[in-house]
């Protein structure tokens, strides 16, 4: 059998906040961002051209043509949900950045004056 102690902290004192584990610092954090939306855009009608097409081409081409979409995770640098999240990312980015304070993390707007010292 398996038990938890649980120890609560006493009254008038903060309870620890402890970070999962699988959380990572946003330094670390995967980026799967552009270096523009047009770009981005582009990488994503690339990819998806690239499954529609090959789809698309079997009944004329053959099974054969189910060979050029793997070449659209090359266009989306992974898989089509990598790609939104880049997306995501590209659109955002420099409007947005993330605040912790005493282990609670929130989205704010972004100080543009902050960035140009």
């Amino acid at each position: 059998m398996n038990t938890v102690n649980i120890v609560k902290p006493p009254e008038g004192t903060k309870s620890p906040v402890i970070a999962p584990t699988a959380f990572k610092a946003p330094s670390a954090a995967p980026n799967f961002a552009s270096k523009s939306v047009p770009r981005h855009l582009a990488r994503g009608v690339i990819g998806f051209g690239l499954i529609i097409g090959s789809i698309a081409m079997v009944p004329v081409a053959g099974p054969a043509t189910l060979l050029a979409a793997p070449l659209a995770l090359i266009a989306f640098r992974g898989c089509p949900t990598c790609w939104m999240v880049g997306l995501a990312q590209t659109i955002s980015r420099g409007r947005l950045e993330r605040q912790c304070v005493d282990g609670v993390c929130t989205l704010t707007k972004a100080d543009p004056a902050a960035k140009a010292k």
